[in-house]
């Protein structure tokens, strides 16, 4: 019996769409479908007396059966996506269009949203065709969406949970604060259907979330670190699991996280469906999608390459590091309105010091890092959201994941350690169509960088002129000609 039968509601018509059952999925490779070889023939194996399940929920309406193949790829191209696999199912341009039952419309239509997001409007067919999916977007693209709304679906067609079992859906985050948001949606746009969920993560104690557990969930979000002490202490278990969603697995494994990720999905059945999550695509990246997906398809937004997003104007100034504290105060009596402004750090040391400054100063900021309990993190986003604190420093916990809604401006005090980070952190503002401000102190430290950011510039549309001057380069960049010096050699 499915989660939809005995319900007022039920989706019959959207129901009788799906595939016959089957597994389907078979072995991880990136071989194509219909090609057995040892792998697919153990993975068989593996799946003797394991129920069916369904996996593809998805039938072309007229509106998307009917676009030429010009027709998609002139929507494609303007709308900056690229998309590799066998058969991949046509883009759709309104949500209507998807085939979503009611009651994901419903929680759509109450949302606001007027038209899909480019990874949404060919990622959803994609997900709900059953496949395996690798996505490449870039943060604030809606990704979190482009899974979530099929996984709501992929759950309430599989049989209700039993007493003891584990989740239907599992999702791998990299960092508390990530996973917390994608609860929040996933207790949003599953309302409707009564779907449970509950987010596992450390730095706080274990007891509710056990008790969630208990209690039975379909969709667990969590950091790799603490689902694994709940399995290894029986507190659940991952037989359900056949929809799995890695969300930003190129961060996870910048934190070290692949053997904990290995071992989680060792555990799965290998026949679910994969859904593999990432805004850069390095080899290491490719390599481990290698080892857990199976035909998939790949959908990419805008470009594989680095690149920032071109709704945010960037600013890089070049000072001394003791010079560091009285630009900033500079700039926030210029750009002070009460607006957010999110100021990274490279230390938690440093975070601390440069708030209780500001402080001292009359400055309403608060900082957040990882040392800092789950409920002091919990309370100065809450103050930051709210705009009673609108200065918030941060280290690279929030860089990655942090969901505030209409940040303006953001400040890499410390410039960070690699150009996917500093993509990453201006990321957090210019979001959901807005427009937004970067500004970045750039040291004789960071020389090595310069190449490459100044390509990063070029890319997103700002005015870049190198000007040789001596032994020194002159860097004008930015929508009001910033004049900005950086070392020659590190040109």
């Amino acid at each position: 019996m499915s989660r939809f039968d005995g319900r007022a509601a039920d989706p019959s018509s959207y129901r009788d769409r799906r595939s016959e059952g089957a597994f389907g999925g078979g072995t991880r490779a990136f071989a194509p479908s219909g090609k057995p070889d040892a792998a697919a023939a153990a993975a068989a194996a593996e799946l003797d007396g394991l129920p069916r399940f369904e996996k593809n929920f998805y039938g072309e309406v007229p509106a998307v059966a009917g676009m030429t193949a010009e027709e998609v790829e002139a929507y494609r191209r303007r709308r900056e996506i690229t998309v590799e696999g066998n058969d991949v199912p046509k883009p759709v341009r309104d949500f209507r269009d998807v085939g979503f039952p009611d009651y994901v419309l419903q929680e759509i239509t109450k949302a606001g949203f007027t038209e899909p997001t480019p990874i949404q409007s060919q990622g959803w067919p994609m997900a709900l065709k059953g496949r395996d999916l690798i996505g490449i977007a870039e943060t604030g693209s809606g990704k979190t969406l482009a899974y979530l709304l099929p996984a709501i679906v992929h759950v309430n067609a599989q049989p209700i949970l039993a007493p003891g079992d584990g989740p239907i859906v599992l999702v791998l985050a990299p960092t508390r604060e990530l996973a917390v948001q994608i609860q929040q949606e996933t207790t949003k746009f599953g309302a409707s259907s009564k779907i449970k969920s509950t987010c596992i993560y450390g730095g706080v104690p274990k007891g509710p979330q056990v008790r969630d557990l208990q209690k039975g969930v379909e969709i667990i979000i969590a950091t790799p670190g603490r689902l694994i002490d709940m399995i290894e202490s029986h507190h659940t278990n991952l037989r359900r699991v056949t929809y799995l969603v890695l969300d930003e697995a190129d961060r996870m494994l910048d934190m070290g996280f692949e053997p904990q990720i290995k071992k989680i999905v060792s555990q799965i059945r290998p026949d679910r469906q994969t859904l593999y999550w990432s805004a850069t695509w390095p080899k290491e990246v490719e390599l481990l999608a290698r080892t857990f997906l199976f035909d998939p398809y790949k959908v990419i937004i805008g470009s594989e390459e680095l690149k920032a997003n071109h709704a945010i104007s960037q600013h890089v100034e070049i000072l001394s590091e003791s010079q560091k504290y009285n630009k900033l105060v500079n700039l926030l009596e210029d750009i002070m309105d009460g607006s957010r402004i999110l100021i990274f750090m490279d230390t938690k040391k440093g975070c601390d010091q440069i708030t209780r400054q500001l402080r001292m100063d009359g400055w309403p900021a608060l900082s957040i890092h990882g040392d800092k309990s789950q409920a002091e993190r919990d309370w100065v986003l809450s103050e930051f959201k709210s705009g009673k604190s609108p200065i918030m420093t941060a280290t690279d916990v929030a860089a990655r994941g942090l969901d505030v809604k209409d940040v303006k401006y953001v400040i890499n005090y410390d410039f960070p350690g690699s150009l996917e980070d500093y993509v990453h952190r201006i990321g957090r503002t210019g979001r959901a169509g807005a427009t937004g401000t970067a500004y970045s102190f750039f040291t004789a430290a960071n020389a090595r960088f310069a190449k490459d950011l100044i390509s990063i510039l070029v890319e997103a549309g700002q005015k870049v002129i190198v000007i040789d001057t001596g032994g020194m380069e002159v860097v004008v960049h930015g929508a009001d000609i910033k004049i900005s010096v950086v070392a020659k050699s590190g040109i």
